[in-house]
């Protein structure tokens, strides 16, 4: 089936397309499934009974004033209603277990389909659009369809059982009460296209607030430190005020279909109370036969005045299937390549050939940039802020993709290896490393599950934190608070060290990873990092000189190009040159 079948198929019969996309998450649990549905089926079905028992208990008892025949009619009814109830029980139980299962599964995949998006994915998105995009869009797809589906087979049946008692009791009055039926659902076609674009905005205010929230977290410490307590306040009744006027255009859309409907249907009984009293008075029907009809015709317009609601919910069930399935169908820009190679580590040279990259179009971050670093170097990155030098090193693990060029590792294309085995190889040490809740032992595990406690005590060691552990309560297994937060900002950066340590990949890249601690705490981080650049090929950006004039080679980065490159003395011998220019701005009157 082609695509444009498909789109087709969905227009023409959207529920059933709809149900078929989520029959591999239904399939596990098919089974219960099928039996909360088949359940409703005697529910709906039971609705006739009420409606049909009302024409022999109206006969024998308001016209034959006979008590003896019908005793048996208030106990059958309650009877039939008791079961009625406990089916229900049943159904709502299984429909309740069955939809959690499928939500979960929906929730899994769409977090590994999350994860296996590229950091650029991340870049463009708000946090609050990220929780809705992966999270509630399954929530609202799992139950508006379960709940749907669930409602939709039980008043079927309880319809056709009513229009059979209907029919029962006089087929003329039944053709005119369905024919107005029929007539009431016409308005229901139009709603969707009324909606859509409400919908749409809807989400978009409901993940406004989810960011609101998670930035007023994160960001709370500026908030208080700038006072800018009203001003959020103020930005967050903006979001709350949008959302109003979006629920209140959904009610002026969709609101008017349930009244729409109770009026039509109303002339539908109006009819059946004119016909019938000439049916009745004509002698062609009884008077319990046009009790029971008339139950039954209330028993069926009245849950389906609400149809409105109903009918809206389904819609944006179906869009939020839609949008789900849009992400699971999705695929990310940075993938492995078919036949990808493994890459073992092991490497003599990499090379940055013709390299240019850019996030928006037309607006390079790098241009040209030629580099060849040999296995065992150290390459120290320095230059202007903005100038591109963490996008380069951010090239290196295919965070993002150059827009031009490549980075060849013995001569092969890093495209050409697995993510996942480009990414064992390289450890990434950042300027704000971010560390999980969880104890401390759990985030420097991280790094190699597989270690023994060897390895992690040995870790903890080179990292400069056995000291600081051993002054803990609970050592290692100290709870460090969500992002880290227990933890000041030296302590964070030696166990996102250490947790590199564990990694014990060939290849480190050092982000400005002492950029935001004071001269002591750097002092100490330092050493740690000096232990961890051992037999490894180093890519550092620093913001200091002073840490990086050991480095075998140090690149200048302004604007993207590579202006200078060489050891630290080479360096310095260039008159006028880039590299002594930020050496004389740092250290001027001080000799290094």
């Amino acid at each position: 089936m082609t695509v444009k079948d498909c789109l087709n198929k969905a227009i023409q019969n959207p529920f059933i397309y709809n149900y078929r996309r989520m029959w591999p998450y239904v399939k596990p649990y098919w089974f219960r499934a099928l039996l909360a549905i088949l359940i409703t089926i005697p529910i709906g079905s039971l609705d006739a009974v009420i409606a049909l028992s009302l024409k022999p208990y109206m006969d024998l008892v308001m016209v034959e004033k006979s008590i003896q025949a019908s005793w048996y009619i208030p106990l059958v009814i309650i009877a039939f209603t008791t079961l009625q109830g406990g089916l229900g029980y049943v159904a709502t139980y299984l429909n309740t277990w069955t939809g959690s299962k499928i939500t979960n599964r929906l929730k899994f995949d769409l977090y590994k389909k999350m994860l296996g998006f590229e950091t650029n994915f991340f870049n463009t998105k708000n946090s609050g659009d990220v929780i809705f995009m992966f999270n509630n869009n399954a929530d609202m797809a799992c139950a508006g369809l379960l709940k749907n589906l669930k409602t939709f087979v039980q008043r079927l049946f309880s319809s056709l059982s009513l229009i059979g008692v209907m029919f029962y009791n006089s087929w003329q009055l039944a053709l005119i009460c369905v024919m107005v039926l029929v007539f009431a659902f016409l308005p229901a076609t139009r709603i969707k296209k009324r909606i859509n674009s409400v919908i749409k905005k809807s989400i978009s205010a409901d993940s406004a607030i989810l960011t609101a929230y998670n930035e007023s977290y994160a960001g709370n410490k500026t908030i208080i430190s700038y006072n800018l307590e009203q001003c959020q306040t103020e930005k967050f009744s903006k979001v709350l005020d949008n959302i109003f006027w979006l629920r209140i255009k959904m009610i002026q859309r969709t609101s008017w279909l349930s009244p729409l409907m109770h009026m039509i249907m109303s002339v539908g009984i109006g009819l059946a109370i004119w016909y019938g009293s000439y049916l009745i008075l004509s002698g062609q029907i009884t008077s319990g036969s046009f009790v029971s009809f008339l139950t039954a015709l209330i028993m069926l317009y009245t849950p389906l005045k609400s149809l409105g609601g109903n009918f809206n919910s389904m819609v944006m069930s179906f869009m939020a299937i839609d949008r789900v399935f849009e992400i699971l169908n999705a695929e990310p820009q940075i993938k492995d390549k078919p036949n990808a190679k493994e890459f073992d580590g092991k490497l003599k040279k990499i090379e940055f050939r013709d390299l240019c990259f850019e996030y928006v179009p037309n607006s390079p971050v790098l241009s040209d940039v030629n580099l060849s670093v040999k296995r065992g170097d150290t390459i120290a990155l320095v230059g202007n802020s903005g100038g591109g030098k963490s996008t380069l090193v951010s090239l290196l693990p295919r965070f993002y993709d150059p827009t031009h060029g490549a980075i060849l590792i013995d001569g092969t294309d890093i495209r050409d290896f697995s993510l996942k085995s480009l990414r064992r190889n390289i450890a990434v040490v950042f300027q704000d490393n971010f560390l999980f809740a969880g104890t401390i032992r759990e985030n420097i595990m991280l790094g190699n599950e597989t270690a023994t406690d060897e390895d992690l005590q040995r870790a903890i060691k080179m990292a400069y934190l056995d000291d600081f552990i051993s002054s803990l309560p609970n050592g290692v297994d100290t709870q460090i608070g969500e992002r880290g937060i227990l933890l000041s900002g030296g302590q964070k950066q030696r166990v996102a060290i250490a947790r590199a340590f564990l990694k014990n990949a060939p290849i480190l890249v050092l982000d400005e990873a002492t950029s935001a601690l004071d001269n002591k705490a750097e002092a100490v981080v330092q050493k740690a990092i000096e232990n961890l650049m051992e037999d490894k090929t180093v890519f550092v950006i620093a913001h200091r000189l002073s840490t990086i004039r050991n480095a075998t080679k140090i690149v200048v980065i302004n604007h993207g190009h590579i202006v200078e490159a060489g050891s630290h003395d080479e360096l310095l011998k260039i008159e006028g040159g880039a590299y002594r220019s930020l050496h004389d701005m740092q250290f001027k009157g001080h000799n290094l």
